[in-house]
């Protein structure tokens, strides 16, 4: 661009040849008229005046040459047309023009000069100006993307319910608190950034020991955070957090503030709580579907005590009804009784607990005193068909933390599955339940059966929900009793076994978890 211009500058004079000379002789020209006009009147010759000006006026218009040209006319003029005056005169009128020609090719190299230097400021002025009018529009730019990003991050932010935020380590201050992390606290965000106090006394009283261990830990490992916890906010209300916090460390390596975000999550609370109720009322309703099936073989495992505790009743009657009792022959028939009253109380028991709706009850349960009662409660029924039921329970299982009545749903679905699937069969029906220790303080129980196994290239699919392969089934037996286990932190699977029937396998851990 400078040189463009700069050419510009230089050139300019140039473009006219025939007009910058032309302009020579014209000048001079009109230098002699003036003074012939002066003659005249008679008036004095300013010849060498005029000469001299349009000289001046050549070389500041018409360039060094033409200016040359100028001042040799003018000495040509001089000796033609004023031949009277002396030689001194002349000589003296000559040095004049040389002079005066000299002193304007300097003047006129300056104006060059300075025009080229003009030329180059200002188009070196005009390039700033075009790249300080490039970076302003850049900026503008740069400034509306930005407040377009920042509205999009709180549109985003208003949308999942999280609210980002930045607290200095050394002085526990907020440095950047977003609109949504202000609405989650219940904060004016007019009334200015609240004190570490005031953001303290938002968190839940249950829940502070536990968000402070977090913080201290993070400062003092200088590693990130994760915790959830709850607000009691100033109208009552209870918000459910979870809490991301990352370090940021200076040059030194030193903990200097924490960035993060801190996400509302109480309706996801609430979906989770509404879910494990579904989920409860669900187990429920196949406990009792399932227990409704059995009606009949529970009518018969109750009567079987209940007639023998009449039996015995009235052979207590006769030996006391003799002419001379017997007390001791009575004796032990009431015993009899009150033992067969015991056992019909006990099946009637656990019937109730089975039917009973409630929340889960977690509590140190023994899993071979489950497996006995499940084999007690399903006696008539494995009769009934034939089954012979064989238990192989290790002696050196522990106890383990879980909910009785979910553990006695899912062992009572397994043996009624694999009742099922032997009922209507040949040859032997066997149902096998066996308990042991396994691998990374577990314990298994594994329920095995002679039937038809499992459903051809379908074997992956028995644990979906409402898949089912009897004519009647609901398909959620297998799907609820695995849920059952998962929530209790073991796993539940099935294999075929050899050279037929299937084999189910559950693990519970015996050590005590946390559970929702």
């Amino acid at each position: 661009m400078t040189y463009r211009v700069t050419g510009k500058w230089i050139a300019r004079p140039a473009a006219s040849a025939a007009l910058r000379y032309g302009l020579a002789f014209a000048s001079i020209a009109a230098a002699l008229g003036l003074a012939h006009t002066f003659l005249y009147f008679h008036l004095p010759q300013p010849f060498a005046a005029f000469a001299l000006s349009a000289i001046a006026i050549t070389f500041w218009y018409g360039g060094t040459k033409p200016g040359i040209v100028a001042a040799a006319l003018a000495s040509i003029i001089r000796y033609t047309h004023w031949s009277e005056v002396s030689a001194v005169s002349r000589v003296l009128y000559d040095v004049v023009f040389v002079i005066f020609a000299l002193l304007m090719v300097g003047v006129n190299r300056a104006r060059s000069e300075l025009e080229v230097r003009v030329a180059q400021r200002t188009a070196e002025l005009t390039r700033a100006n075009e790249d300080l009018s490039l970076e302003i529009a850049e900026r503008k730019r740069a400034e509306e993307k930005l407040r377009q990003s920042e509205a999009y991050l709180a549109e985003a932010q208003k949308l999942t319910h999280t609210g980002s935020w930045v607290w200095e380590v050394a002085g526990r201050c907020a440095l950047h608190l977003s609109e949504e992390w202000y609405r989650i606290y219940g904060f004016d965000p007019e009334e200015g950034m609240p004190a570490w106090d005031k953001r303290l006394q938002r968190i839940h009283p249950d829940d502070r020991a536990k968000w402070q261990q977090a913080i201290d830990q993070a400062i003092s490992e200088k590693s990130d955070y994760e915790v959830e916890f709850r607000l009691l906010l100033p109208d009552g209300k209870v918000r459910h957090l979870h809490t991301v916090g990352h370090p940021v460390l200076d040059a030194s390596g030193n903990l200097v503030q924490f960035v993060g975000s801190s996400t509302d999550i109480t309706e996801r609370k609430q979906a989770e709580e509404a879910l494990r109720q579904a989920q409860s009322d669900l187990a429920h309703v196949s406990r009792v579907t399932t227990m409704g099936e059995l009606t009949a073989s529970l009518a018969h495992e109750v009567n079987q005590p209940i007639a023998a505790a009449i039996t015995d009743a009235n052979t207590c009657l006769r030996w006391l009804n003799r002419d001379h009792p017997d007390v001791e022959e009575a004796r032990e028939a009431a015993s009899r009784m009150v033992k067969d009253a015991t056992r019909a109380a006990e099946i009637v028991s656990r019937t109730r607990l089975l039917f009973k709706k409630g929340t889960p009850q977690w509590e140190l349960v023994d899993i071979n005193e489950i497996i006995r009662e499940m084999v007690a409660l399903m006696r008539s029924e494995v009769t009934r068909h034939s089954i012979s039921v064989r238990t192989e329970l290790a002696e050196d299982v522990p106890q383990l933390t879980g909910d009785r009545v979910q553990l006695q749903q899912v062992l009572m679905n397994l043996m009624i599955n694999a009742i099922d699937a032997m009922k209507d069969g040949d040859g032997t029906r066997e149902l096998a339940v066996k308990s042991q220790r396994a691998e990374n303080e577990q314990l298994m129980v594994s329920i095995s059966d002679t039937g038809v196994g499992l459903p051809p290239q379908q074997a992956d699919q028995i644990f979906n929900a409402f898949f089912t392969t009897k004519p009647h089934g609901t398909g959620m037996g297998l799907r609820i009793s695995r849920s059952i286990i998962e929530s209790h932190g073991g796993r539940l699977w099935a294999a075929d076994n050899s050279p037929r029937g299937a084999s189910f396998h559950l693990t519970l851990p015996v050590e005590a978890e946390a559970h929702e």
